[in-house]
Order: structure tokens, then sequence, then C-alpha cells
């Protein structure tokens, strides 16, 4: 059996014009060696496997092929020195002794030390000299992957040159160069993952491309691609974003949890949905396809996507799981991070569906949906007529309660209900009621807390609940606004003179009924209110535990008061009392003077006495 070689080794390039990816190195070298304005120290940087060790080779061979020597007497003047196992500064010593000596056939003798940076600090200090001030047929390159570690009195001395990661395109073509050479049948999607995969490194690639020709034998398809190298496929994240925009968040995380039973980290879908995001943006305009480093059937499919998607919606999801990318690692349930972003794509394109087909009927329906089941409504003037209902079965006529007549009588002002709910212009006429003013207001403190709100019991938006999970004080603050624009406010309508009798009276019978709070019974009666003028009342409350409490009382008591005494412009002047704090008395001196304040008498015993208190 033949020995194998792997394909890194046997495709190495011996000519800078099979290099791969790297122009800008080989063209500036060569010129170099034409014109004669080589430098004597060179330092090769970059990633691994993008071909630093092979330049090195190359111009070796290149600055002594003038002579004509053949390659046995080429590699008598070519010395290789692995530094990250002889970084002593013994081994540097010896390689300084050898560099005073000519070489014995040829003009230089190249020296390429690989991962210099692996030196130890005594070795680079011993090496510094030499290199500074080299023979003049001594040429050193240094090749190494980490730059930052070499010293800067070795970088002040070497001509620097900066290799690069190798394009996707660029290795896709090159192992479409191997796998002819090989007789390999290999589709362009599979060849285009395999460059993908090495992250720029084409010595990865090759490696990648040999463990898929030994378990494939001469057929490499991109669906065996995606099996043996364990990749996250590009059909999960084309299936995600077409799952978003149907608005199915149940098959979207059934998807995520398919991710997941493959083995897949969650973190490797949240990175590969970020880049699919980013992607789908170059796909957009025709000047950054270009961009996009995939199969030329996998392209199609983006251009596709890309379409029939919305900017917005791609710069939603990108900004989305690029925030997740840097909270996954901290987060104790990242699953349910993860889901909670798929949640708001989906959220985000019902959304933009209901703001794209507006109709009457839905705003009317959304309206609606704020506004209380028994809002106290408009009464109609005598020359306007109610419209008629339309339902789907024969009509019925119903009498109102005594209650229902009078929560109709109620006037209600348009500054009650927000911007969104106002309602239409029509005359205003109050009527006296039938039954006792009190009657509208007999429902139960939270239930018309929330036929105010207008919200059903168990009914949550989505979106509501992820804006308050991203901006907790922002939904703090709106909330209080909210408040604040939920007391009553002046309303158009008569402004009656009351007496302070009728004012206690009509306390005393808001306060006797049954819904009302012990706490704002005994406010109530204990801290009546005051008459500063006649629609100015004023009440003084001992604590802000009290103002809360009269402040939430007052949607309801400044309207049953409007009412009762037919003066709709009342309102209330919360004050806050001033506590009076007694000094407390320590020194005995002090307790005298107090006592003396309430009796002189004590004055005159102290003097008659002859004594002072200590």
């Amino acid at each position: 059996m033949e020995q194998f070689i792997v394909s890194a080794r046997k495709y190495r390039p011996k000519a800078f014009e099979s290099v791969v990816g790297q122009s800008h190195i080989t063209e500036t070298l060569l010129k170099s060696v034409e014109s004669n304005h080589l430098a004597q120290a060179l330092l090769f940087c970059g990633p691994r496997g993008v071909g630093k060790t092979t330049c090195a080779r190359i111009l070796a061979h290149v600055i002594n092929a003038d002579v004509g020597l053949n390659e046995e007497e080429l590699a008598l003047n070519i010395f290789e020195l692995d530094a990250a196992s002889n970084n002593s500064v013994d081994d540097i010593r010896r390689l300084i002794d050898q560099v005073r000596f000519a070489p014995q056939t040829g003009k230089f003798k190249v020296y390429i030390i690989d991962e210099v940076h692996m030196l130890s600090q005594q070795a680079f200090n011993a090496f510094l000299k030499t290199l500074e001030e080299p023979p003049a047929h001594a040429i050193f390159i240094l090749a190494t992957t980490e730059k930052h570690k070499i010293i800067p009195t070795i970088l002040s001395r070497c001509q620097i040159f900066d290799f690069k990661r190798i394009t996707v395109d660029d290795i896709a073509h090159h192992l479409g160069f191997v796998a002819d050479k090989e007789s390999v049948k290999a589709e362009p999607e599979a060849l285009h993952m395999i460059a993908e995969k090495a992250d720029g490194a084409l010595r990865d690639a090759l490696s990648l491309f040999d463990r898929m020709v030994s378990f494939t034998g001469h057929e490499l398809t991109y669906n065996q691609v995606v099996e043996v190298l364990d990749i996250l496929d590009y059909n999960f994240f084309f299936r995600s974003i077409d799952l978003a925009q149907a608005v199915n968040y149940p098959d979207l995380l059934l998807l995520y949890n398919e991710v997941l039973d493959k083995g897949f980290n969650g973190h490797e879908f949240v990175i590969g949905l970020t880049k699919h995001f980013r992607d789908l943006l170059v796909a957009r305009e025709p000047k950054t396809v270009e961009l996009l480093e995939v199969g030329p059937s996998i392209k199609q499919r983006y251009l596709e996507q890309s379409g029939a998607t919305s900017t917005r919606f791609l710069l939603h999801g990108l900004k989305v799981f690029n925030e997740l990318d840097g909270q996954y690692k901290s987060s104790s349930q990242p699953r349910i991070l993860v889901e909670l972003g798929l949640l708001k794509l989906v959220e985000f394109i019902s959304q933009e569906k209901k703001k794209s087909q507006p109709s009457l009927d839905h705003k009317n329906k959304e309206t609606n949906q704020f506004l209380p089941d028994t809002l106290p409504k408009r009464e109609l003037s005598s020359k306007q007529e109610p419209e008629p209902t339309h339902t789907s079965g024969p009509s019925k006529t119903t009498e109102s309660s005594p209650s229902d007549k009078a929560v109709q009588h109620i006037a209600v002002s348009d500054a009650d209900l927000p911007k969104e709910q106002k309602l239409p212009e029509t005359p205003v006429t109050v009527s006296p009621p039938e039954a006792s003013p009190s009657a509208a207001f007999d429902l139960p403190t939270e239930s018309r807390r929330k036929r105010k709100s207008g919200k059903k019991n168990g009914g949550v938006s989505i979106s509501s609940v992820i804006k308050e999970l991203e901006n907790p004080k922002e939904m703090s603050t709106a909330s209080e606004s909210e408040n604040e624009h939920d007391l009553p406010k002046k309303e158009e309508g008569p402004q009656s003179v009351f007496t302070e009798h009728e004012l206690k009276t009509a306390l005393a019978e808001y306060s006797n009924q049954r819904h009302i709070k012990t706490a704002i019974r005994s406010m109530l009666q204990a801290q009546a209110p005051k008459i500063i003028d006649k629609n100015t009342l004023e009440i003084t409350v001992d604590n802000n535990i009290q103002q809360g409490y009269f402040n939430d009382e007052q949607k309801e008591l400044v309207p049953w008061l409007r009412m009762k005494l037919n003066n709709f412009a009342i309102r209330f002047d919360v004050k806050m009392s001033e506590n009076v704090q007694t000094k407390k008395l320590y020194m005995p001196e002090e307790k005298f003077k107090h006592m003396a304040e309430k009796n002189p008498n004590l004055l005159y015993l102290r003097e008659k006495l002859n004594t002072d208190l200590e």
C-alpha cells in the first residue's frame, strides 16, 4: 500500500504564481528580488494556514535561482528552525555562530524561524544585534501567528508582511482544482460549505476535504458535508424566517427544538441566525450581493427570501439576535432567551401586518376593545335618533332597569377618554335621574376599574409583555402618567353654588355605600373637605399613603359630587398636614425651664431655696 500524502503537502505551491489569495505579498516579494531591494530581515505574520512558511520557502529558492543550483544544492543554503521547540538562548547562539560562515554554493543563506513569538525574552535579546546588522550573505525570514507577542525591538528591525485570511471563493476555487486532480465529483455548494467551515485557512480546508473524500469516496454532496462535519444547515435559517413571516410561532419553536435535538448548541443557532439576517440585508442591494460567500444555488435562495421580507424586519431581527449573542452566556435560562427572541420576530410581523391592512372595521374594533361594556353614553337630543342595531337574529326590545337609566343620564366628558377614543360631538342634556344618583356607582370598585380599562380578564398581548421586559422603567413611567390623566377634569355643564351642609350630606351619602373602602370612609368623616371657592374643595391628609388612597378614589368621588351638587367644575386640592414634632426633654435644666414656663412660682421657690439643678 502506498503511503498517503495529505493534500496540504501534496499540492503545496512551489512558485509565487500558485499561492492562493496572497497576491499583495507575492507580487511585492517578486519585485523586491527583481529590483534587488530585498530586506535582510523579514517578518511574515497572519492567521494559520494562509501560506507564511510556503512563501518563505519559495522566496528562499527564488533569491538563489539565478545561480543555477539544483534542488539538493539549494537545500544546503536553507535553514529552518522551529522556535516552538528551540526557544532558548543556547539555540539562538548556535544559530548566530552558523550565520558567520558564507555559503559554499549560491549567494545567500536563508534562515526561516517559524513560530518566532515562542522565543524567550533572553533569546530575543541575544538575537537583536545579529538581526540588526546581519552578514551580507544572510537573510532572516521570521514567521508568526501572534505578532503582538514579539518585542518592539525585533519588530523595528524587520520588514513586516501581513498575510490575510483567504476568502471563501478563493478556497472553494482551489478545492475544485484539487478535486479535479483527484477525480472527485463535488457539488459547488459542498465545496463552499467546506471553505466556510475552514474560516480562511486553506490548510484546514484541505484537511476537511481529505476527511470528506475518505468518507464519501469520489462523490461529494452538500448534504454529506453538512452531516459529516456537523454543520448547522442553511435550511434551518431559511425555514425560521419563513415561519416568522407566516406568524407561525408553534412550528418556529418546534424548529428550534429540532436544532437542539440534533446536538447543536443554542448559541450556534443564535450566531447562525444573526449572520443569516446580515446576509439577507446584503442580498437586498445589487451592489452588495457579491459579499455573499455562498454557493450559486444558496445565493439564489438568499435573493428570493430577501425580496419577500422587509428591511425593517431584517434590521429588527439583526438587532434582537445580536443582543442575544451577548446575553446567551450569562443567561441562566438560555433556551427561554432564544425562544423569546423568536417570539419577538413573530410579534413584529404580526404588528406590521396590522399596520399594513388598515380598515374602518378594524379601527373600530381596536377602539371598542378599550371601551367599557357599560360605558355611560351621551343622551341624544330630541332631534337625533339612536342608530338601529343590526343582529343576525330577530330583534328584541328589552326594558332597561332603573339603574341602567341612571347610568344613561350621566354625562361623560371627552377629557375622561384617551385621544383615540373621543366620542362624537353631540349635544349633551342632563335629565334628572329617576333613581338614586348613587345607583350608577353601586358596582364594586374592582369591577368598575376593569370596565374603565377595557381589558378582558386573562387578555395579555405579547407585544406589551415584550415591551415591559425590554423597558421596565418606561412602562412604569407610562403607568404613572396614565394615573395622572385618569383624574377627573373640568367638564362643560352647570356650576351651581352649594353650601357646606349640602356638601356634608353628599359626602355622608357617598360614604354609606357598601363598596367604599373603610380608609376612605374614615378619612371623609374625620377630615371633612373645606370649601375654598364655589368650585374648589380642600382636604388635608396626614401622609403619602392617605394621599394615594384619596387620589385613587377621586376617579369615582368627583363625578359623583358633580352630579349630586350640580356643579361640573368641582375639583379637590389635596394638602399634606404639617406635623409639629414635640421636643423631648433630657437634661434637668431643660425640664425645669419647661415646668417654670407653666408655673412661674418655681423660679421664686428656687431663689428662696438658693439651689441649683445638676
